[in-house]
């Protein structure tokens, strides 16, 4: 009797598991292909997995440069300054280029200073700052900047944390 408490626990455990496992697995596409020389109407079923966005290859050429310091911008509204908005950059930089991410930081952090001041100017760090299509606006506005002073190397922005503080 007190084998059969902890096997009843090992295969509800076990099964709980195996079932987690298949609910959270990515789904398979099937799809339909009419081989030639096939009888007229006869259909095979292949699966077909869904192709992953970046290949190994494109993983091994690229590196993270995270930003030393955190980005602190004012908003200011009605000329007093309303709240503080305090950001976290990281760089997605072709491997190999950290060190030249590192050389040209200051410039990079100016850069991307005067960047999140103008977005604040306009109201992006206002009301719902962290929608996607506001995120997405500003992340682009540091790409084109990072790009124009490292060129090439850069290829992403991340935006690790975002927070902002009303005074």
């Amino acid at each position: 009797m007190k084998l059969l408490l902890p096997l009843i626990l090992l295969f509800v455990g076990v099964g709980a598991g195996v079932g987690a496992g298949l609910m959270t697995q990515k789904p398979v596409e099937e799809v339909s292909i009419h081989p030639c020389g096939d009888e007229e109407g006869a259909e095979t079923k292949v699966a077909h997995k869904p192709e992953e966005e970046e290949t190994p290859e494109d993983i091994a050429t690229k590196e993270f440069v995270k930003m030393n310091n955190q980005f602190v911008i004012p908003v200011v509204e009605d000329e007093v300054v309303a709240s503080l908005v305090v950001v976290s950059l990281s760089l997605e930089v072709v491997a190999g280029q950290k060190e030249a991410v590192f050389n040209r930081e200051p410039k990079l952090r100016d850069a991307f200073l005067q960047v999140m001041f103008d977005h604040a100017n306009l109201g992006g760090f206002s009301g719902a700052f962290t929608d996607t299509q506001i995120l997405d606006r500003l992340r682009r506005s540091l790409m084109d900047v990072g790009q124009t002073i490292m060129g090439d190397v850069v290829t992403d922005i991340l935006i690790l944390d975002i927070a902002r503080q009303d005074v």
